[in-house]
């Protein structure tokens, strides 16, 4: 395991994982203790508009929860840059918290960008329609927001990672979908930027 003075660990749990976009070294998934995963936080600037937020993920304090995902290590040569773009990156609400990662074989210190309670962009709970409609109609410079719960969903299933509050909201935004015109909800394939989650 690489000590702390040759680089830093970051944890992603949402966009991260599919779009690092960060010069790292290595990469394993890991997951951390009591968090859990949801869409409680609003998206004004990568997934929808000031006008019309988006929903996307943080991470909530819950006794006995895992949430998985997966870390990158950079090396220190790299961090002020890194911390640079990604303290910009999730200037809509979020902090950096210092957590203990859990690999396969191991566990480190690393950092994580969460969006606490109450912070300006914080959502918080809703029903899972309601959820889902907001999560289909919304969208901004990132694109739309449906494409980030596809990728979520798409790469949590692929590196194992069961997480049913994403998988139930990814079926009711579906079910939705299905219901909506033709076209309504469909890719778009942006290239945009994104939250580090």
């Amino acid at each position: 395991m690489s000590g702390r003075a040759e680089g830093a660990w970051i944890f992603g749990y949402g966009s991260l994982i599919w779009r690092p976009d960060i010069p790292f070294r290595e990469k394993r998934v890991a997951h951390v203790r009591g968090w859990t995963r949801r869409f409680w936080q609003g998206s004004h600037d990568h997934r929808g508009l000031p006008h019309a937020p988006g929903r996307v993920v943080t991470l909530v304090p819950e006794a006995g929860a895992r949430c998985g995902g997966m870390a990158y290590f950079v090396e220190a040569a790299a961090m002020g840059e890194t911390w640079d773009e990604l303290d910009y990156r999730e200037k809509n609400g979020y902090r950096r918290e210092i957590v203990r990662l859990e690999f396969r074989e191991g566990a480190a210190e690393g950092a994580v960008y969460v969006a606490p309670v109450g912070n300006h962009a914080f959502l918080g709970p809703a029903p899972f329609p309601e959820m889902a409609a907001q999560i289909l109609r919304s969208a901004g410079p990132s694109g739309a927001n449906i494409d980030y719960l596809r990728r979520l969903a798409g790469a949590l299933r692929r590196l194992e990672i069961d997480d049913p509050h994403v998988f139930e909201v990814e079926r009711h935004v579906e079910d939705l979908a299905r219901r909506d015109a033709p076209g309504c909800g469909a890719e778009h394939g942006t290239t945009g930027g994104d939250h580090v989650r």
